[in-house]
């Protein structure tokens, strides 16, 4: 069990400092297999990614709310990605929550060693996932934390320099939150179920499992060789992620051609992840994606996961099953059983949701 293992199996490396040390060539331990590394094929080029304006499903104008629905449903089940634009949380807020984190990543190394994570809740300020040793590693440096539910907050865990940054990340959470509660209306409706269908399915109101990854990626001097997070689909319900307001890095994965995605200002990326895959019995998809580096700049952005509680069972939605006349794709388990998979063994694509078809 994840809970048994308290400490990593290497000493932890932060890459930060590797970056900031001046190193010409990169440690073997972040060198990728040769099918793993960006490559020249990878598209740059603009692409049909979905961008689906919120505000449009509150519109007076009937068949402009229709299409809205039509183009969510489109992205969820062909894409399982779009970027997000009037979702009505405030710009401001979004731009200070992601400049706090980066000042608190050029905190100096004592500082934010205090808050270092250890593999039995990955809370706080890490640099590895999975506890295999002599894994190959990514190409950055993170800072985790709980929301919800409240008895796993603990912001005293949170980073206290710089000193706004505890009030910024609950209020930013708080409008996030709320943000994916309206998405997961819009998805049961779109399947075909009851508003609060999928809500429901994850546990329910504040007992819904929250919380917040912030991913640093510094400048690296061989991009070409590594990536920033590996190939993956996200274990839980939805992701929201702010990107940075600089520099593109996130790509996804569609007809086995890796797209970069270039962020439009103060929108939202959604990617939808393995459990609504899971209860949709595959009508919905994960995207599978991953996050490729630059020698020039360093990269800041905000991944906020919207899961089900840990101890709920996640299964596929009996009423679709019956009203398609299906079979359930996938057997019943908790997402504390489902996540721990990704804390134990790392990153490896869309292995872990493919690998639990039933037969």
């Amino acid at each position: 069990m994840v809970s048994a293992l308290q400490s990593w199996p290497e000493p932890v490396v932060r890459v930060q400092s590797l970056s900031d040390s001046g190193i010409n060539c990169i440690p073997d331990c972040y060198v990728k297999p040769i099918y793993d590394r960006p490559s020249s094929l990878d598209s740059n080029q603009p692409n049909d990614i979905p961008v689906i304006d919120l505000a449009a499903l509150y519109s007076d104008d009937l068949s402009l709310r229709k299409t809205t629905m039509d183009l969510i449903s489109e992205a969820c089940r062909e894409w399982g990605f779009f970027q997000l634009i009037n979702h009505g949380v405030s710009h401001d807020l979004m731009a200070a929550t992601r400049r706090v984190w980066r000042e608190f990543f050029h905190l100096p190394l004592e500082v934010k060693q205090e808050y270092a994570n250890s593999p039995s809740t990955y809370e706080g300020y890490g640099s590895r996932l999975g506890v295999e040793k002599g894994a190959k590693l990514d190409w950055s440096d993170y800072f985790f934390l709980h929301f919800l539910p409240l008895h796993i907050r603990n912001q005293s865990k949170w980073p206290a320099h710089p000193q706004s940054c505890r009030e910024l990340v609950s209020k930013y959470n708080e409008e996030v939150v709320k943000v994916c509660g309206k998405l997961m209306k819009i998805f049961s409706l779109n399947l075909g179920l009851e508003e609060e269908y999928l809500e429901n399915a994850f546990g329910g109101g504040d007992q819904i499992g929250t919380s917040l990854r912030v991913n640093f990626y510094p400048k690296c001097p061989q991009p070409d060789l590594t990536l920033g997070i590996s190939p993956h689909s996200d274990p839980g319900g939805i992701t929201v992620l702010l990107p940075d307001d600089h520099v593109s890095g996130l790509q996804v994965r569609k007809d086995n051609v890796w797209l970069t995605v270039k962020p439009i200002p103060n929108a939202f990326i959604i990617n939808l992840a393995d459990q609504l895959q899971v209860v949709s019995n595959a009508q919905y998809k994960s995207v599978e994606h991953r996050v490729i580096v630059n020698s020039n700049q360093e990269r800041v952005s905000l991944a906020f996961f919207y899961n089900p509680r840990g101890d709920v069972l996640i299964e596929p939605a009996k009423k679709l099953l019956l009203t398609n006349n299906e079979a359930p794709l996938y057997q019943p388990m908790t997402f504390n059983e489902y996540r721990s998979f990704i804390r134990l063994n790392g990153l490896h694509g869309k292995s872990q949701v493919d690998s639990l078809k039933s037969p």
